[in-house]
């Protein structure tokens, strides 16, 4: 009896045509059975924001035969309702967003419209998991191809709890090596604005707000900024489902509420 492939939806914030979320597919094809649903044009820098003002239009785009492609115009979230809503008739096995190019390591989650597609899945109890390129220059997404099918099956043996995804970040110059995966803690690292003021043809000033990576000499060591300044592949598992500071909720609860009568 041949064993049923899992249903994975795929999306990225690069865009449909970006060739991260390609060697994602390539790195899927034959293990798994896949969808692609991604956003229309580059949604870098999204996070978890979805279209309220503007109105969404799927299309389905030719990926190979065989494959249900379809791009939106909106962001990696609007990528995941859409899919869940009017694309897919059940949900999927697994969502994987990416393979992002650049870090998504650190703090740098709370921007990331890769790792916010992972976690509108993650919101609804479907397994998920972000990939990310290091190297924003020249990502060497053949190197996280590799890797793709195996990081799969180890969620399928070894589930993570409901409201969990898996952030993998691929590390750079690697020259096609690695020197291995290691489960890590969320770094303190991020993209620190750094504007760059120009002037607008009609006199005003405008700025690009660019960035550059912050460093913290206290960085932990079981890090995934640190793991991947060593070579290693990083993957942490951050958890979404509980956002409330318990600690806070309890020391407070009394002296809260009696501050306000």
């Amino acid at each position: 009896m041949t064993e049923k492939l899992p249903k994975v939806l795929i999306t990225n914030d690069d865009g449909i045509f970006a060739p991260g979320i390609r060697s994602l597919y390539e790195g899927l094809r034959g293990i798994a059975e896949v969808v692609i649903v991604a956003p229309a044009i580059e949604q870098s820098g999204m996070g978890l924001a979805i279209s309220v003002r503007s109105p969404l239009i799927v299309e389905k785009v030719y990926w190979e035969e065989g494959v249900s492609a379809y791009s939106v115009t909106g962001t990696p979230a609007d990528c995941i309702k859409m899919a869940l809503h009017t694309v897919l008739t059940e949900a999927p096995d697994f969502v994987i967003s990416g393979i992002n190019r650049g870090s998504n390591a650190g703090r740098n989650v709370l921007y990331s419209g890769t790792v916010g597609g992972a976690i509108e899945a993650a919101l609804r109890k479907i397994p998920s998991m972000a990939l990310s390129c290091v190297n924003y220059i020249q990502p060497d997404y053949e190197v996280a191809k590799k890797y793709v099918g195996a990081l799969m099956r180890y969620l399928q043996k070894h589930p993570l709890p409901q409201g969990t995804l898996l952030n993998v970040n691929f590390p750079a110059n690697v020259e096609g090596e690695t020197k291995g995966l290691r489960l890590a803690r969320q770094g303190k690292g991020y993209y620190k604005e750094n504007p760059d003021k120009r002037l607008h043809p009609d006199g005003k000033d405008y700025y690009w707000l660019g960035g550059i990576q912050a460093e913290f000499h206290d960085e932990p060591a079981d890090s995934d900024i640190s793991f991947l300044s060593q070579g290693y592949i990083a993957a942490v598992p951050i958890y979404i489902d509980e956002l409330t500071h318990h600690k806070e909720l309890e020391g407070r609860r009394e002296h809260f509420s009696t501050f306000f009568d």
